[in-house]
């Protein structure tokens, strides 16, 4: 009796789980709640005998003889066959239709976004061995699958079939003509088959943009990405994430399976919450958007009491895709946690293949504080190699991370229901890939014994063996005759210009072009318009007085560019496009943008730049939605940007005089590295000893523009040293170099800081963010920096290699200092001379900021401050004691 009793402990979370899921099931099942689709087509390819159960639930519709199969001309040549290793699923799995020729199936469907699925099951039909089989399929004008192998493609040859699942909309009510064509190409033997196919209405617009305006998020831009009716789709995964399989019979009636999420989980760790039944409220979205038991599990972080563990461990899905596409992935959640209650209670971060999608995500902000709420976001992403190298699988990956900001939530967590990705086709209407994962057709297989398991593939052990060796030696044959070729048709004639850009496509240059076709590559405008998608709006980064800047790629897709196409009537023409042309092709450094060519073809006049990934200093400075960046990162970007600018004035045969520095020419690429870029207004600095300046006429930007220089037209490179200044003010201070609407002394920020500088109250104006964040003595030497690069006086002004030694020993202190620091959010500002100053602390227990008064020392009548001078004298006598090792060794700078 005892014995009994502990079996029933046991087994007790099991029952409950059967019932829980009979009741998600269920509500997922409610014929109210599901959609009805206007054609639900299942076709049991090959089959004459419709007494065999599906797995489905469904009635499967006969082949043979049937309206949707005429037989006559080339599909006479298709037979019927049974497999000789009998599925466990039987229907469709049981028999194939096979040909050695194109065949193909006419189905009369409705207007409207159809499902269309192929299901295969490798075996052996008759003489026919599937391990020959390679094939492509055609929908309408969309080619679904090239060179498609299902026997190469199934995960496990244990009786399971596996189905390729498609998404493609039909204009109007007509016939949907589905061709497979065997590939004699790969194999003369080959040929094609198909054991059962769907095709199932789809609810409207449940994958595609039905507003253009709120299409969506294409990551890394702001504009949102529209999937038109165009478009097909293939999807090539569908999860439920922290939940089990969801067959098609229990998806809200367009026969969807679901898999679980544990063989794209990374590490499960403790993220599975306790399942929890309630009411759905379909408020935001359409029931049948996902079976309620999608949005009743989840996994989430785990909101446990070592914060600092939780912090460190990061929720994260990996799924294998095909490179050089776009994928569409939508996340799906439902608060179903009774301690959210409010917007801000869970806030978290969520990074598609290694970028940011959402910075601050908050499932209960989305759905304006309603709880059990479904709800989902999309993403698009794409995903060609960083390298343009021709790797035919990349990694897509979904992860979740607590918030850095934990003090802003009230529980440190983060949670995800469910994840669905879909591969998008390309200009061509093209979907296929290599032969890859397919999705295996529910429900997983049970485990079988090891007697099973030799039965049952003994006889193919040999074939694989045999395929998997001809493949491989084919693959090494063709990358050994593609090397020699390649190595064989480059010429001197190629417009592979070495020196700027190593490509894998070929440019033929436009004649009446005057531009120095011999030092970057040329790109024609037809390859710009393939690069941006025709220069398709939701590309576009960044807009200015000379034009648009477009995201795009190139090298067959592989290679992400920033493409700048100067509008006609731009105030940068000719001249200033060639200037930067002649510039950035003769200079390489790390700190410099690279250019890799340009286009001056039909009267379009573009340029192609590497592409920098996080934009603008700016944009993450003023007035910005992304993250405040901390103090030490702003340092190490100042860094970065001064050493691009002190290589312009020595590193380089002549001085080259940027003219325009400001902070949105410097951009961030992935790594936070500062580039200085824009190249248009730069001019080369005085050839001759004997001349100290070159005359010419004042051009730059207001708020940055060297007063000297506007008033003596005179140029040198401590014009751009100003300019320079007034960036590290704009970095302190977060605030754009001239605002107009402001009281008149506040107007230019570089005056509004120096005055304060002498005032001795910068910490007035310094970013909020920044508070409580900079150690005395680093903020004492930065604006120092900042203030002797905005002295009146041209020749007073330091040069840009002091500029970098004194930022990077401004770097030195405030490590030292939060080194020294036993919490580092008691680092304060001693700029202010007043008895109180507020230290901002943080509570690692209680999660939050901290304000308190503490009294500093206090400076009687009788006693002076040190002027700024004098702070000056000693900090150099410092740096020159220092060791070397501490400083960049800029003083002989080498290109990088």
């Amino acid at each position: 009796m005892a014995k009994t009793q502990k079996d029933m402990g046991i087994l007790f979370p099991f029952y409950f789980f059967l019932i829980f899921h009979q009741i998600a099931s269920g509500a997922a099942n409610d014929s109210s709640q599901n959609f009805q689709p206007s054609d639900s087509i299942a076709l049991d390819c090959g089959s004459s005998d419709n007494n065999n159960p599906a797995f489905d639930d469904r009635t499967w519709e006969l082949d043979i003889n049937h309206k949707f199969f005429p037989q006559q001309g080339q599909n006479n040549a298709s037979i019927t066959s049974t497999a000789v290793h009998p599925p466990a699923i039987p229907v469709p799995y049981q028999t194939a239709r096979l040909s050695r020729s194109e065949f193909s199936y006419s189905f009369p469907v409705t207007a409207g976004q159809k499902f269309i699925r192929l299901h295969f099951y490798p075996d052996i039909y008759g003489d026919f061995d599937s391990s020959k089989a390679f094939f492509s399929v055609k929908a309408a004008n969309y080619s679904l699958l090239r060179n498609f192998s299902a026997f190469l493609s199934i995960d496990a040859l244990d009786g399971y079939g596996m189905v390729k699942e498609f998404c493609l909309n039909v204009e109007k009510q007509n016939f949907l003509n589905i061709t497979f064509t065997p590939d004699v190409s790969t194999k003369q033997d080959s040929f094609a088959f198909v054991n059962g196919i769907e095709i199932i209405s789809m609810a409207p617009n449940l994958y595609y943009t039905s507003n253009p305006h709120s299409g969506a998020k294409l990551i890394g831009e702001d504009e949102p990405f529209t999937i038109k009716n165009e478009t097909a789709l293939e999807m090539v995964y569908r999860i439920n994430v922290g939940g089990s399989a969801i067959s098609p019979a229990n998806d809200t009636g367009m026969y969807r399976s679901w898999e679980d999420d544990n063989n794209y989980l990374t590490e499960a760790g403790y993220s599975v919450l306790a399942v929890e039944y309630h009411d759905l409220n379909f408020h935001f979205i359409k029931p049948y958007t996902a079976p309620a038991s999608v949005y009743l599990t989840a996994r989430s972080t785990g909101n446990i009491d070592d914060k600092a563990k939780l912090r460190s461990y990061n929720l994260t899905w990996e799924f294998p895709v095909d490179s050089r596409f776009y994928y569409l992935v939508r996340l799906h959640f439902c608060e179903i946690e009774s301690a959210m209650n409010k917007s801000g209670d869970r806030v978290f971060l969520i990074y598609i293949a290694n970028q940011t999608a959402e910075d601050a995500a908050d499932i209960l902000y989305w759905t304006y504080g309603k709880k059990f709420a479904p709800y989902y976001k999309d993403y698009v992403m794409p995903m060609f190699t960083e390298d343009g190298g021709d790797q035919k699988k990349v990694n897509l990956s979904v992860a979740l991370h607590v918030s850095p900001y934990d003090w802003r939530s009230s529980y440190i967590d983060a949670i995800l229901n469910g994840i669905e990705i879909f591969k998008l086709s390309d200009n061509l209407n093209n979907l296929a890939g290599p032969n890859s994962y397919a999705q295996r057709i529910w429900p997983s297989p049970p485990t079988a014994t090891s007697e099973q398991r030799t039965k049952g593939t003994n006889s193919r052990t040999k074939i694989i063996c045999i395929v998997s060796g001809v493949v491989s030696g084919v693959v090494l044959l063709s990358i050994v005759l593609g090397f020699f070729k390649k190595v064989g048709s480059i010429d001197r004639s190629s417009t592979w210009w070495g020196p700027v850009s190593f490509s894998k496509t070929k440019s033929t240059k436009t004649p009446s072009s005057t531009l120095p076709s011999d030092l970057c590559r040329y790109f024609s405008l037809a390859e710009m318009k393939v690069a941006t998608n025709n220069f398709d709006d939701v590309l576009i980064i960044g807009r200015g007085g000379f034009g648009n800047v477009y995201k795009g790629y190139i090298d067959n897709r592989t290679t992400a560019v920033a493409i700048k196409r100067l509008k006609p009537e731009s105030a940068q023409g000719a001249q200033e496009f060639k200037t930067e042309i002649e510039m950035l092709s003769q200079l390489r450094h790390l700190h410099l943008v690279s250019l890799i060519g340009y286009c001056n073809d039909e009267r379009e006049m573009m340029l192609v730049y590497e592409y920098m990934a996080r934009g603008t200093l700016q944009e993450h400075l003023n007035n910005s939605d992304n993250p405040p960046l901390s103090w030490k990162q702003r340092l190490q970007i100042c860094i970065g940007a001064a050493r691009g600018l002190h290589y312009l004035h020595t590193g380089s045969k002549h001085t080259i005089i940027h003219r325009d520095v400001k902070s949105t020419n410097i951009l961030l690429d992935e790594k936070w590295e500062a580039k200085v870029s824009d190249f248009g207004m730069s001019k080369m600095g005085p050839t001759s000893m004997s001349k100290a300046h070159v005359s010419t006429v004042v051009k730059g930007s207001l708020g940055y523009l060297d007063p000297e220089y506007y008033r003596r037209q005179q140029l040198t490179e401590k014009s751009d040293v100003y300019s320079f200044g007034v960036v590290l003010c704009e970095v302190l201070c977060a605030r754009r170099p001239l605002i107009r609407t402001v009281d008149k002394k506040q107007m230019s920020l570089a005056e509004w800081a120096r005055s304060c500088y002498h005032n001795g109250t910068l910490d007035e104006i310094m970013d909020k963010h920044l508070k409580g964040g900079i150690a005395p003595e680093c903020l004492r030497k930065f604006s120092e920096i900042a203030v002797n690069c905005m002295v009146d006086n041209g020749s007073e002004r330091p040069s840009m290699n002091d500029v970098v030694w004194g930022l990077e020993f401004a770097l030195q202190l405030q490590q030292s200092a939060e080194e020294n620091t036993s919490l580092k959010g008691e680092l304060t500002s001693e700029m202010k001379g007043e008895d109180e100053v507020p230290f901002i602390n943080y509570s690692e227990d209680e999660g939050k900021f901290t304000c308190s008064w503490e009294h500093t020392s206090e400076l009687k009548s009788g006693e002076t401050k040190t002027s700024s001078s004098e702070h000056s004298s000693e900090t150099n006598q410092y740096i020159k004691g220092m060791s070397g090792t501490v400083f960049s060794e800029i003083n002989n700078p080498q290109a990088r």
